[in-house]
């Protein structure tokens, strides 16, 4: 029997793309495969609808099915929107969604021999799953690729740049768990695909995205109220060895520090999976009680960290239901190798009732007002093959899993109408079709500043009304970069500890001086100018303006955040009426400078180190 991989190659017109040098980028028209495809007795018909949708000037959406008319094939899978982009020596940029243990930049420039599959499946044990859209742009022109479908498929979105080639090629490619038989007759359609021609950068494919989700398939963006933009401090710093006296200790000053959250993490637990008190909460729910009860005695609210459908070997929950575990196709569990555990199966019965019975526990009993789930694992899983799951084929616990956070965040505002949920897909490019399961997005342990940044625009286009953790502030540049989290309007928080730090942590983040000065002075500007929930414009373009740019609009005042090593040049404040003059002031500085504005030609000479921060009004 014939065996058959089927490349579809949807045609797109010339596009031509200025670069800043002048060079010129084209973005090739593709090979249309010859159908019907006709080999022997197999014969292939395709047919194919491309729609133009008013709404997103650019946006193509491509509905494709194939029909049997001769011998029956096997289909192991096909390939879609296959474009090539010329490159000659041009440096482009590109939306990478994917997630791997490497915990990469969510965007990237593309250089010869760039080369990346964005496999949305499982890539590692932990790691998995991402945002179904693939953008590559230059400096004047952009083309986004990716599928309108209503849950996550684990669809590969390869890009590569072969330096013989001189072009970057791009595509959707999707290979079926079982081959399929088309028997004669039979009909196999695709996911449903688009094409997304833009300005900009990868901030207005996933906004076109994000919207076209809502509209045409109902899917509801999250909104944050008040509790979601408030600053956070969070017990970590003491590690998984904390005392409930270290963390009350601690209360008093990060009350004086103006923190409204305080964070309970890793630690209190018996073992992933056995979530009751460990041997230092002897009294068990009334510890945990007597620490919430403590928080909200100094007017603060507490959210308690957790790592849902992990449970480690030997716990008693898996004692008393085995049959909550994920199983593979070899009837083996999925492993969690971060936290030396099994995975629990998102859509089987017997854990969805324990997990509700946790957030009962955790909200009600023990008094929480929120909850910091965390773990890369909790973005994707495995195909599921426990018969106890009662699932019609295994790859539904994909395409499944947001109905368990779902039940997560409905329970929790159901016990308490104000709750906080933060999602933290440690360095995972978040699963998008988890967005509507929580109201606090997070930059999710960053690697670098500049991730906390370039996470902070994909979360303002596909969210625009969710509040943004810029995580701790330990974790940014130099351990004290504040002009990040508070230029791109992001939730301030810190880890720190006080008046001494836990002997068995592995390293100290003690209060200094220094560092309570720092938290002082950036506090009373967070809370001042509030930029957490102003809105996001995306007036700069990613990888092209230089220095770096992001802006929000808060009240009647736009807010510049420029970043750079150092930086001794012009900027450009656009966004700004050209009928207008105005005022720009170092809003930050220790020593602000003030400037006069010229909307008609509104260009600054400056010089500044990490970043300048100006309010123009």
């Amino acid at each position: 029997m014939k065996r058959l991989y089927i490349f579809l190659l949807v045609a797109v017109g010339l596009i031509s793309c200025a670069k800043q040098q002048g060079d010129t980028l084209v973005l090739r028209e593709a090979t249309i495969s010859s159908f019907p495809y006709h080999e022997g007795s197999v014969r292939i018909e395709k047919h194919q609808s491309v729609t133009d949708v008013a709404e997103w000037p650019g946006l193509k959406v491509v509905e494709t099915y194939y029909v049997n008319l001769g011998a029956p094939v096997t289909v192991l899978g096909y390939r879609a929107q296959e474009h090539q982009v010329a490159a000659t020596d041009t440096v482009l940029w590109t939306l990478q969604p994917s997630s791997t243990i490497n915990r990469l930049d969510w965007v990237v420039p593309i250089k010869a021999g760039f080369q990346n599959d964005n496999y949305l499946g499982m890539n590692n044990s932990d790691y998995g799953g991402g945002i179904p859209v693939l953008d590559i742009w230059s400096r004047e022109q952009g083309l986004a690729i990716g599928l309108f479908e209503p849950e996550l498929h684990d669809i590969s979105m390869p890009v590569q740049w072969t330096s013989t080639e001189q072009h970057v090629s791009m595509a959707l490619s999707y290979t079926y768990p079982d081959p399929v038989l088309l028997q004669t007759g039979d009909t196999l359609k695709t996911f449903r695909t688009f094409e997304y021609q833009h300005t900009g950068d990868y901030f207005n494919a996933l906004r076109m995205f994000a919207e076209y989700m809502s509209e045409k398939l109902g899917m509801q963006l999250p909104a944050s109220e008040p509790e979601a933009f408030q600053p956070v401090w969070c017990a970590w710093g003491y590690e998984r060895t904390f005392t409930i006296d270290e963390v009350v200790g601690t209360l008093d000053k990060v009350q004086e520090l103006g923190f409204t959250w305080v964070d309970i993490d890793d630690g209190y637990q018996i073992a992933e999976g056995d979530w009751d008190t460990n041997e230092r909460f002897p009294g068990g729910d009334k510890d945990m009680r007597r620490l919430t009860d403590e928080v909200h005695k100094r007017g603060m609210k507490a959210k308690l960290w957790w790592a849902p459908l992990a449970a480690d070997p030997g716990t008693q929950c898996l004692k008393e239901h085995p049959e909550m575990m994920l199983l593979t196709a070899n009837q083996t569990p999925e492993y969690i190798t971060w936290w030396d555990s099994y995975y629990l199966s998102p859509v089987n019965p017997a854990t969805k009732a324990y997990t509700q019975d946790l957030v009962h526990r955790f909200l009600d009993t023990w008094g929480f007002d929120g909850l910091k789930i965390d773990g890369q694992h909790l973005n994707c899983c495995l195909p599921d093959w426990n018969e106890a799951s009662g699932l019609d084929y295994p790859q539904q616990s994909q395409e499944q899993l947001p109905s368990f956070f779902q039940a997560i965040y409905d329970t929790a505002r159901a016990l308490k109408p104000s709750a906080v949920v933060q999602i933290c897909p440690c360095g995972c490019a978040v699963n998008y079709f988890l967005l509507p399961t929580f109201n606090q997005a997070v930059a999710s342990d960053p690697m670098s500043s500049l991730q906390i940044r370039m996470k902070r625009k994909a979360y303002a286009a596909m969210a625009p009304q969710l509040a943004y953790y810029g995580d701790h502030i330990e974790l940014s540049d130099g351990g004290d970069d504040y002009g990040t989290q508070i230029g791109i309007g992001a939730v301030i928080g810190t880890k720190f500890t006080y008046p001494k730090d836990n002997p068995n942590a592995s390293a100290s983040f003690l209060l200094t001086p220094e560092k309570e000065q720092l938290i002082r002075k950036w506090m009373a500007i967070y809370k001042e100018h509030n930029l957490s929930q102003g809105e996001y414009l995306n007036l700069y373009t990613w990888g092209y303006d230089y220095p770096e740019a992001h802006v929000i609009r808060q009240n009647d005042a736009l807010y510049y955040a420029f970043y750079a090593d150092e930086f001794d040049g012009e900027i450009e404040l656009r966004g700004l009426d050209a009928d207008k003059h105005y005022t720009a002031v170092e809003y930050t500085a220790d020593e602000p400078k003030s400037y006069d504005i010229d909307g008609a030609n509104p260009r600054l000479q400056v010089q500044f180190k990490r970043n300048l921060l100006l309010r123009v009004q």
